[in-house]
This record gives C-alpha cells, sequence and structure tokens, in this order.
C-alpha cells in the first residue's frame, strides 16, 4: 500500500512511527521525517517549519506550491492521512477531495475546533473519510459518525515513569524546538540556571540540532547537561520548565512537576487571546478543564515569565496535588492510539 502521508510536525512523526508499527507493507509518500525508513519524503519536516502568523504569511505562495505537488502526488496513492497541522492539512484535504473524489482520507490529530474556528468542523466532515481524535472530549464537536476517540498516542509511547524524590536535584530546561521559542526562553532559562547553582541541569536539545545550531540557539548551553531525548530527561528530573507543545502533556503523563513558561510574538499572542480567544496554552490543563473543570498546572505567559517566577514555581509547586491530578489525567485518556490507527489504514473499508 502506497500512503500519502502529510505530517510536518516533530511530534506527528513520532505518532507516526509508532502507528506504522502496527501495519504490514505500508510505503510512505508525501512529507514526513526523513528518518522514518518508509519511503522517500517529497519534503523533510525541517523545510516545513514556521513559527507565528508572519512567518506562514512569509512562506505562503511556497506552501501553495507544495500543496499542489501533493495533489499531483496523490495520484499514485491507495489512501491519505493528514495529521495535525491543519493551516496546512485543511485546505490540502479539499483540493484532495476534489481531484479524486473516492480516495479514503484520514485525518488523524485533528484540529482544535474546540477552542477556536469550530466552522473547521463542517469542512472536515465534508473533505475526509475519517476523523480520529485523540482528546475524548473533541468528538461531541463533531455531527457526524466519521469523527471518532481513537486513545492517545503518548499512552503507547511513554514507557518511563518519574520518581520526583528520587530525583532530587534535577531540573529539566525545554526551551522549545523552533529558533523563535528558544531565543526568547533560553536567556531566561540560563539565568535560572545560575541561580541554582548546586542543582544539575538537563537542556533538552531536540535530536537533530547540529553543534552549530545549537552554539546558534542556545546562549549559555555550556552551563547545561545537553540531553537529546524528552522524555528520558524528564523522567530523572524533580522539576521541569517547559515551553508550550507535546512536551507538556509528556510531562504530565510521565508524573514530572512542571511549570509552563511561553513567550509569543506580541501580535500572535493578541490573536490567540483577543480574537481567537485562548484561555490555557498548555495541554493537560486544556484536558482537565474539559473533563472536570480543574488545571495541573501554572502557566506562567508572555511578561509572567520572570526569573523570580521560575524559581517560585519550583519552590512552591504542589508536588502530592501534581501527580494525584496527573493520575486522573492519565485514567481519562485511557489508552493508547496508535494500533486502532494502524487498523483504519489497513481497512479495506471506508
Amino acid at each position: 500500500m502506497k500512503l500519502l502521508v502529510s505530517a510536518l510536525e516533530p511530534s506527528s512523526n513520532l505518532h507516526l512511527r509508532e502507528v506504522l508499527k502496527h501495519t504490514e507493507n505500508v510505503e510512505l509518500i508525501g512529507i514526513f521525517d526523513k528518518r522514518i525508513d518508509a519511503g522517500t519524503p517529497l519534503y523533510d519536516i525541517t523545510e516545513m517549519a514556521i513559527m507565528g502568523v508572519v512567518d506562514a504569511i512569509k512562506k505562503l505562495r511556497w506552501f501553495f506550491k507544495v500543496a499542489d505537488e501533493m495533489v499531483e502526488l496523490a495520484k499514485d496513492a491507495d489512501k491519505v492521512m493528514l495529521m495535525d497541522s491543519s493551516g496546512f492539512n485543511l485546505p490540502l484535504a479539499k483540493k484532495l477531495k476534489a481531484a479524486y473524489p473516492d480516495k479514503e482520507i484520514i485525518y488523524y490529530i485533528l484540529p482544535q475546533v474546540w477552542a477556536s474556528r469550530p466552522k473547521r468542523v463542517e469542512k472536515l466532515e465534508k473533505y475526509c473519510d475519517h476523523l480520529l481524535g485523540i482528546l475524548p472530549f473533541e468528538i461531541a464537536y463533531y455531527t457526524s459518525s466519521k469523527a471518532r476517540y481513537v486513545g492517545h498516542p503518548l499512552l503507547d509511547e511513554i514507557t518511563l515513569t518519574c520518581q520526583p524524590k528520587e530525583n532530587k536535584g534535577c531540573i529539566a530546561f525545554l526551551p522549545g524546538s523552533r529558533k523563535s521559542e528558544i531565543s526568547r526562553l533560553m536567556p531566561i532559562f540560563h539565568e535560572v540556571r545560575k541561580q541554582l547553582p548546586n542543582i544539575r541541569p538537563l537542556l533538552v536539545i531536540p535530536p537533530h540540532f547540529s553543534r552549530d545550531k545549537i552554539a546558534e540557539f542556545y546562549p549559555g548551553h555550556r552551563d547545561f547537561e545537553i540531553i537529546r531525548n524528552t522524555q528520558e530527561a524528564l523522567a530523572q528530573s524533580e522539576f521541569a520548565f517547559i515551553c508550550s507543545g507535546t512536551a507538556t502533556l509528556e510531562a504530565a503523563l510521565i508524573g514530572t512537576p512542571f511549570t509552563l513558561a511561553y513567550i509569543a510574538k506580541k501580535i500572535d499572542f493578541f490573536i490567540g487571546t483577543k480574537i481567537h480567544g485562548i484561555k490555557q496554552v498548555g495541554l493537560a490543563n486544556i484536558i482537565l478543564t474539559h473533563h472536570n473543570n480543574t488545571t495541573l498546572h501554572n502557566e506562567l505567559l508572555q511578561e509572567d515569565v520572570t526569573v523570580d517566577n521560575l524559581l517560585a514555581e519550583y519552590y512552591n509547586t504542589d508536588r502530592k496535588k501534581f501527580a494525584d491530578k496527573a493520575q486522573e489525567l492519565k485514567a481519562y485518556l485511557g489508552h493508547g492510539s496508535s494500533e486502532n490507527v494502524a487498523n483504519v489504514i489497513m481497512s479495506n473499508e471506508e
């Protein structure tokens, strides 16, 4: 089987790897991590990275060209799987369905219609044949039987557990995976590290970053112990400071107490909070709020991301409360998703 994949994010590609473990004789074409040994990508994910509205506008014409190339490539595909990245993948789904009305389109890791732009539901149901959600509450936003909860991929991928008392003195710093995120957070994280001279500081850096990139992106990195595996770093740490993203949910499921620290471009923050009405950034908080109107961790945003505030979080976070809420979160998500997604890919039924 040839599967056209559009997986632009590093996290999507981690989930894609897990799904492929449960498939047979599947060749990937499209956009995915070139390190996945299941085909040759049209574009590697490093070419697709953007951060915020301004970056997206600058590359808009190029993204249109890539979408047209994906539609042309789809003629050789048996099925299509789109993962996350709705800004690119939802218009692509429309183009694909117009060009190939009978070709099965799977959307795995659905757009966050519960956070903003709920009208995307209508488009998703129109252009896609399977809508595979990884958050239990999001299925209620859809009207057709195409949408179903398949589980959360991190419950397949996480095998480590944090023992905070045994990890005393070890703190993980996760300033993100994009240059703009890192450039805003790293100087503050570096100052926090200097204020805690007796800790073992782990700096989590994406595995594909070269030495030159590390030197460019991470001022003060020599004052940290560099670690490339996010889950290993979290499992070794008694506490973590984390930029928004999948790592926040990973920490919650591993059981590592943490505080979210996020500084966006002012225009992106304005659009997100004032226009789209986003009130929470951390995925664990969003999930628990929908589940039982509670939260797991604190969120420091924009000008609240200061050295003093981060230090206060480290010293004052209630570890017991965090552990209890983390267990609630895990129970609510229930099970992994990878095998269920693989079954949809391998099935002959629409």
